[in-house]
């Protein structure tokens, strides 16, 4: 009988076991995804700082949200601390309006063009950063903006968009 006992001891520290494992588990995938909600939530501050103070946008506010996929990645070579880096970046648009859409199609390649010249500018500091990522965001759009008022009169881009994010 008391050869019972010891393995009724046994099988409750298994079980014991079992139960800190299931613990320790959830733990990490409740941290992992408490950790991407971060990561992928927008910044309000950053946000409110990205805003472009123009009409088109803000009387385009209540028109359906469109998604322009630039045709290729940026693919551009930036200066790190101990050696150079390739960074790879996939980026879409979002504009209000199909009026907005089209311009900002047939303006691809002046588009393209701004945001290569302000992602080569950048530093391998600021990538690193999740802050820096959406500064980067920010002079992005701000920028192209900029450039397609100039050109178009219209600042069509609501938001800059990394769909991929790449950095060797």
């Amino acid at each position: 009988m008391a050869d019972d006992k010891d393995l009724k001891i046994e099988e409750k520290g298994k079980g014991n076991k079992k139960i800190i494992i299931i613990a320790v588990i959830l733990v990490l995938a409740l941290a992992g995804g408490a950790a991407a909600f971060f990561l992928l939530s927008d910044d309000s501050a950053v946000a409110d700082s990205a805003e472009v103070a123009t009409e088109t946008v803000d009387k385009s506010a209540n028109q359906t949200a469109y998604y322009v996929a630039m045709p290729r990645p940026f693919v551009f070579n930036i200066i790190g601390l101990k050696r150079e880096r390739l960074v790879q970046i996939k980026v879409q648009l979002m504009v209000r309006g199909s009026d907005n859409q089209e311009l900002a199609k047939a303006n691809i390649p002046l588009i393209e063009s701004t945001l290569l010249q302000v992602f080569s500018a950048t530093t391998e500091q600021q990538l690193a950063t999740y802050e820096g990522k959406e500064l980067l965001r920010s002079d992005s759009l701000t920028n192209v903006n900029d450039i397609l008022t100039k050109y178009t009169g219209v600042a069509a881009i609501e938001k800059i968009l990394f769909s991929g994010f790449v950095m060797q």
